[in-house]
């Protein structure tokens, strides 16, 4: 294998051996916790535009399978990882996850201290970054420092479907659902369809009254890479979709239904990235593990006018550190979810519209099943059960 490097934007310099061709990419790095589930991920549209580094110390043991694909192509922009199993040992492998990213043209770095990446990470915050194989060092430190920062950028329209689908489910359809696209996966539509619902999947800028055209008994709005506030049209959708027709939002669409509302989006340090992230039920304190990905939050202070209190870096996050609710323009929204490592939102609730949401994967691709009750609640809300 060539030699490759990871530099960030900040100049910090990662050697490691290199997959793929020689050359030059960038991207955010980020790093993600999930044990298993490397397939999904790099399938997965929200990691568009970035470099993932995975924490676990093997990736690829299982190999790769069609049936696991999120999406019809890989979306990251580059992968590491500290060891790359040679083999793929699972009945259901199709081929090594070393081919199938080579045969994407991802370039990958493996043989590389991902320990101390995601500490340099943790500590310094998610930033561009460049990887080069067979290239110098200054000009990949070059590339990294010329790379967008991810705030401000626009990704979902590189990832969302160019022209509306429907897909029915097998027997009995209980109900449509208008599912826009800001870079879904596809297990979510297999969540619906499992549930007995028809689901329209439209691209992200299509108008509210499009898609009051096609008669939907429910709205979803999807996950999705990139910053939220620069997508106004959809921003506009949903704010004029509130109150017509029942939505649900998870991820991308949960902040967009945050600013619909009138609060302000954030940038996280280093993002949300894995398959074991806790979060918190305000209304009964359970605690539901879950798959996230995402590297911004809402503000609901913000529709206070006030900045969210802090608190002490070893304390753990404590209810006071959302608001009981606000007031909105379509009244009264409260929080429902609570992230345990930070303390951030992770879950919306609108009391006097049918509207909710939340910042993490409930479909679990990958991920634990705590949180596929979402679905079953959404489909009995309008009509079908579960």
């Amino acid at each position: 294998m060539p030699d490759g490097i990871l530099v960030t934007r900040d100049g910090a310099v990662f050697r490691g051996r290199a997959l793929g061709e020689p050359g030059i990419v960038t991207g955010e790095v980020v790093f993600n916790t999930a044990m298993t589930g490397y397939q999904e991920v790099v399938t997965d549209p929200s990691y568009a535009g970035q470099i993932v580094v995975m924490t676990a110390p093997q990736i690829g043991n299982y190999g790769v399978t069609d049936e696991d694909d999120q999406s019809a192509r890989v979306h990251v922009r580059g992968f590491v990882a500290r060891a790359m199993s040679p083999v793929a040992s699972s009945w259901r492998a199709q081929d090594r996850f070393d081919a199938y990213l080579e045969a994407a043209g991802v370039p990958v770095l493996v043989d590389v201290d991902t320990r101390r990446l995601t500490r340099h990470v943790r500590e310094h915050g998610a930033m561009p970054a460049a990887i080069g194989i067979d290239v110098d060092v200054a000009e990949v430190r070059a590339a990294a420092e010329a790379a967008p920062a991810m705030t401000g950028l626009d990704l979902v329209s590189e990832v969302t479907t160019p022209s509306p689908y429907r897909r029915d489910p097998d027997g009995e359809t209980r109900g449509h659902i208008v599912a826009y696209d800001y870079g879904m996966k596809r297990d979510i539509v297999a969540r619906f369809l499992a549930r007995g619902f028809a689901v329209t999947v439209v691209p992200a800028n299509t108008s509210a009254e499009e898609v009051l055209d096609l008669g939907p008994d429910a709205v979803f709005l999807s996950n999705g890479p990139g910053d939220p506030e620069p997508l106004t049209r959809p921003i506009a959708a949903v704010r004029a979709l509130l109150g017509r027709v029942p939505v649900f939002g998870i991820c991308l669409g949960h902040q967009l239904l945050g600013l619909a509302l009138g609060a302000r989006t954030f940038k996280l340090p280093f993002g949300h990235h894995g398959a074991n992230h806790p979060v918190r039920r305000l209304d009964d304190g359970r605690v539901e593990i879950t798959s996230q990905n995402h590297g911004f939050a809402v503000d609901l202070w913000s529709l206070l006018g006030t900045d969210p209190p802090s608190r002490l870096p070893d304390a753990l996050p404590g209810r006071e550190l959302l608001p009981d609710r606000v007031v909105t323009r379509v009244g009264e929204v409260v929080p429902t979810h609570q992230n345990l490592n930070d303390g951030t939102l992770e879950g919306l609730r609108c009391l006097d519209v049918d509207a909710f949401s939340v910042q993490y994967h409930p479909e679990a691709a990958p991920g634990p099943n705590d949180a596929q009750r979402l679905f079953d609640e959404f489909c009995e809300r309008v009509g079908g059960g579960a």
